[in-house]
């Protein structure tokens, strides 16, 4: 347990180093606050909108960034190491490859999670002040559970980025299906879906368990079901009511998502030569 807490604070402090903390802060602080500026540009004005349109905005944003950043954060975790040389040097140190995988893991989880939770934690304050009319105790809520599921967003993304790391051999290879695992969960699997929505005339009762496939989704469905008002404007995931999709159990699969590709990344680079 040391090895993997000094590990992950030694890939912390190259983050910031690296100014990966100060980037992705200042990248979702300003996108979110500038959201939820623009939030009433549609009915011809400017300022802050309704609670629930401006926390469907954001969730709209960090769907589409959080797990680009973290690909982007992770994807050369071991191949780059590999590529540089400084991989055969970690394993000649007494850590198993277990720890330094997940020592490397949890250090670039805390670098994203520490700048997810003061970019948006930014972004929440500056609504509090700018906004008229906010219950504050519900956009604390609102916001609490964004930053919660974002950071576990971000973890699976990252989860998929260390196995995409030990399976290949090149960072150009890494970039690239990086940016292919991007474009299949964040684009491609709800273009698919809403054609399947459209062709089923009947009998879909199981159309809203297909959400549960892609952890984007997942996302999505913590965030609308954890704020009610916010359901009026999904699309998607409106199909998705009754207790089973409540954000007490959507968080724990989220973390399951995690899990999953970090496990089978652990298995590949046990087996893997240096």
């Amino acid at each position: 347990m040391n090895a993997i807490l000094t590990l992950a604070g030694k890939e912390f402090r190259d983050g910031m180093r690296n100014r990966w903390v100060l980037a992705i802060t200042l990248v979702l602080a300003l996108l979110a606050v500038g959201i939820a500026w623009f939030g009433a540009a549609a009915s011809g004005g400017l300022g802050f909108t309704s609670l629930a349109t401006t926390l469907v905005s954001l969730a709209t944003l960090a769907v589409f960034l959080i797990p680009l950043i973290a690909l982007l954060l992770a994807y050369d975790a071991v191949v780059g190491e590999q590529e540089s040389g400084t991989l055969l040097l970690l394993l000649t140190y007494p850590v198993s490859r277990t720890a330094l995988l997940l020592g490397k893991f949890l250090g670039h989880g805390l670098i994203l999670g520490s700048a997810t939770a003061l970019g948006f934690g930014i972004a929440g304050v500056v609504i509090a002040l700018g906004a008229e009319g906010v219950a504050l105790g519900e956009l604390a809520a609102g916001m609490g559970l964004l930053i919660v599921s974002s950071v576990l967003l971000g973890w699976v993304f990252i989860a998929f980025a260390y196995l995409i790391s030990v399976w290949v051999s090149e960072k150009a290879r890494a970039a690239g299906l990086a940016l292919v695992v991007w474009f299949l969960f964040v684009l491609v699997f709800d273009l698919g879906l809403l054609a399947l929505l459209v062709s089923v005339k009947q009998g879909g009762d199981w159309l809203p368990w297909l959400l549960l496939l892609n952890p984007t989704e997942l996302f999505r469905l913590i965030n609308l079901a954890g704020f009610e008002a916010a359901r009026s404007y999904t699309g998607l995931t409106s199909i998705a009511v009754g207790g089973a999709f409540r954000p007490a159990v959507l968080l724990p699969l989220l973390a399951a998502w995690c899990l999953v590709p970090l496990g089978l990344a652990l298995l590949r680079f046990r087996h893997r030569s240096a």
